[in-house]
């Protein structure tokens, strides 16, 4: 995603009508038909032209950016979706949900939970031809996290460029408390498992994540920094989902571990109606 202050194309009637639509389903609510009907299957550079564009007011009402996300990291998604790469969107500071905290009923349209790597940097990464090397040096330390991804398209129904426009299909996320150096822990051969209400609900390996989560990092970081605007000091990154991800409904309670790294863990506040069955 070029800087969140490179201004959007002139020319751009869909790229406002595209993050228009967006904005309004977030704030009614109700999901939107799939953009791309207004951004062709190719389009990519105007489907991040959205996404830029609705960072780009959010940042103006005070939010922070955080850090970024990366999505498709697996082969077998983007062979549904017909892409040969990930995707990636920004982090803003109103995302972040305390270790074991509670997401608030409505914050999300149609939320789903997915266990990963997060990395928190202390260091720049302003080259395009940067190194995993220059990565693991960059990294501060690695941590649990759990993803929260949310869509604003109508019934998941999504290509490429619908969640590229939708920052990556974004929502909310959790880090764990346990940080672990990288010089500690191999991320290609860590183990997740996350419940469900106490029930095994996904599990797979840093393998699944490119073959592992730093693989991720460092397409994310080449690809910042050839648009000039790379990954800095304090960024969080999340690195892509180990296993599937599993929906999530109102009381529900998601906990993961990942091997070497720790556990994570967050809950989903009760449908005020109650008709979710669970209690406070």
């Amino acid at each position: 995603m070029p800087g969140a202050t490179s201004p959007v194309p002139v020319s751009s009637t869909a790229v406002q009508e595209v993050a228009d639509l967006l904005v309004d389903a977030a704030a009614s609510g109700k999901p939107c038909p799939p953009v791309r009907s207004l951004v062709s299957a190719g389009d990519v550079s105007t489907a991040y032209a959205v996404q830029r564009l609705n960072n780009e007011r959010r940042l103006a009402e005070g939010h922070r950016l955080v850090g970024r996300k990366i999505g498709l990291t697996s082969e077998a998604v983007q062979r549904q979706l017909g892409v040969d790469q990930p995707d990636f969107g920004a982090l803003l500071s109103d995302m972040v949900v305390a270790q074991d905290g509670r997401v608030p009923f409505g914050r999300l349209l149609q939320p789903k939970v997915e266990a990963e790597v997060a990395l928190v940097l202390n260091a720049d990464l302003p080259d395009a031809d940067c190194t995993i090397d220059d990565v693991i040096a960059a990294t501060e330390y690695a941590v649990p996290a759990l993803e929260i991804v949310d869509s604003r398209i109508a019934d998941w129904d999504i290509t490429f460029v619908d969640t590229v426009a939708d920052n990556a299909s974004s929502g909310l996320y959790v880090l764990g408390e346990q940080r672990v150096r990288l010089d500690e822990v191999d991320l290609a051969t860590v183990s997740m498992s996350m419940s469900k209400n106490g029930e095994a609900a996904s599990e797979g390996t840093g393998a699944a994540c490119l073959g592992s989560p730093l693989n991720a990092a460092l397409w994310l970081a080449r690809t910042l920094a050839e648009l000039g605007d790379p990954l800095k000091a304090g960024d969080v990154v999340l690195t892509g989902a180990l296993g599937p991800m599993v929906v999530a409904a109102p009381g529900d309670v998601f906990a993961a571990s990942i091997s070497q790294l720790g556990d994570v863990s967050v809950r989903f506040a009760p449908d005020p109606a109650g008709e979710d069955g669970s209690s406070e």
